[in-house]
């Protein structure tokens, strides 16, 4: 009897996955059953493959959830990273193996004893990043400490980006992914990271202005920003000794700059919500965190508030060309600040048919070996097709994909809830990346 794929969330960065797995299902004979709320996008997705069966649901409905699980031997959740622990649950409940593209939250942490007893895989962190960077970092680490290695720094960037030839506003940036995670990024907590043994962390208000220019061989410059908390990865990647551990995100140089006037003026806040935002223009929404003057207008307010020079140009260019100040209407009743930046700017960092985005990540090892000190870099350059096929679709999907097939053919000798730090997990699946293409330099 054919193997069953159960895969919840059949949105933007799904595509890749399901054609995999369709292909994949159709020569073992399987079937692929997707769950989304939008039934049509899932038939979008699916171009009437033989192997796959549509559903619409609501992931809140315990009993068409769990119904839907019980006839899975592994279940894939697409789904916004707070809905995952719902789906997992019921996996470990009725014994399922499941994959997931997101960070591993503490509390699917909590699972991983119930889920070995039960001789499961819970397979997290297998997109992009995380995910490839796992895959590519743990490669170098195992093959460095096999010649005897001592690393000492390590160090590495990853951007969703668009490709240069399609970079044409003052941004040289368009959304690639969810856009309410791009205005929301560094928020939650300090920054933190390991540099040079001392422990650094950097509050949320100045993350976007302690930067790092790395230049990629034939793409040129691009700047790096800390994100999350670094520090836990050492202990994932078996990197406790090492004296710097710094994990960040790529944008074109000048970009963080400009980012930063939106959180200094409280712009990206999803905490409240504004009085009749719905009634609002996009120059209203900038005055409403300016002070009162009879005179000034809101350009001259905002760049006194922000300090911003008068020959700082090409910072004002960015924000100007946003329509930040002119009178459009929003229209978006109830909103929190951060939902109204996000509107405002999906207006004008939407992909056009035609472009293509971009992934690039970049990784730099610093190690000791035989007493003389070396450094290892390497990047990833993966370009999409269009405005569906893209280069971040790909990248999430094809990775989760292979390990969906690597749980199905039981070779993942690991059991409980896991990262794709393991060769059995990582060397197939770099080896069949690369016939898609995606491979680093």
């Amino acid at each position: 009897m054919g193997k069953k794929v159960v895969l919840f969330g059949a949105g933007r960065s799904s595509i890749y996955l399901i054609e995999y797995l369709q292909k994949y299902l159709e020569e073992k004979g399987g079937e692929l059953h997707i769950y989304d709320r939008d039934k049509k996008t899932i038939l979008e997705r699916t171009q009437g493959s033989a192997v796959s069966h549509a559903h619409s649901i609501n992931i809140t409905d315990v009993d068409l959830r769990k119904a839907a699980v019980s006839t899975a031997d592994v279940v894939v959740s697409m789904l916004p990273a707070s809905l995952h622990m719902l789906v997992a649950q019921d996996c470990l409940d009725l014994e399922k193996n499941f994959a997931t593209a997101s960070y591993i939250s503490e509390e699917m942490k909590e699972l991983d004893e119930a889920v070995k007893n039960k001789g499961l895989v819970f397979l997290n962190e297998l997109g992009v990043d995380p995910g490839i960077d796992h895959l590519s970092a743990m490669e170098i680490i195992h093959s460095l400490k096999e010649q005897g290695a001592e690393i000492t720094e390590f160090e590495s960037f990853t951007g969703g980006l668009v490709a240069p030839e399609n970079e044409d506003n003052p941004w040289k940036y368009k959304f690639t992914w969810n856009p309410r995670n791009v205005v929301l990024a560094s928020q939650g907590g300090a920054v933190k990271f390991i540099h040079n043994g001392k422990y650094k962390y950097i509050p949320y208000q100045k993350v976007f202005r302690r930067t790092e220019i790395v230049e990629i061989p034939e793409y040129g410059k691009y700047e790096g920003y800390a994100n999350r908390d670094s520090l836990t990865y050492r202990e994932t990647y078996g990197l406790e000794g090492v004296k710097t551990m710094y994990r960040g995100t790529f944008r074109r140089p000048g970009f963080c700059k400009a980012w930063n006037c939106f959180v200094q003026l409280g712009a990206t806040d999803d905490s409240y919500t504004l009085e009749n935002s719905e009634n609002m223009t996009n120059r209203d929404f900038i005055n409403t965190f300016l002070g009162y003057h009879p005179t000034d207008s809101v350009e001259l307010k905002l760049r006194m508030y922000l300090g911003i020079q008068q020959d700082d140009t090409e910072l004002w260019e960015k924000l100007d060309w946003l329509g930040i100040f002119e009178n459009t209407k929003i229209g978006l009743a109830n909103a929190t600040p951060a939902q109204i930046l996000e509107h405002i700017l999906k207006q004008k960092w939407e992909l056009k048919p035609e472009d293509k985005d971009m992934i690039l990540m970049w990784h730099k090892f610093t190690y000791l070996l035989k007493g003389e000190k070396k450094v290892h870099s390497t990047y990833l350059i993966v370009k999409g097709e269009n405005e569906n096929h893209t280069a971040m679709a790909k990248t999430v999907g094809l990775p989760l994909a292979m390990g969906v097939r690597l749980i199905l053919e039981n070779k993942i000798p690991q059991k409980g809830v896991i990262l794709p730090i393991y060769k059995e997990v990582y060397t197939p699946i770099l080896e069949e990346l690369k016939e898609w293409g995606v491979e680093f330099d």
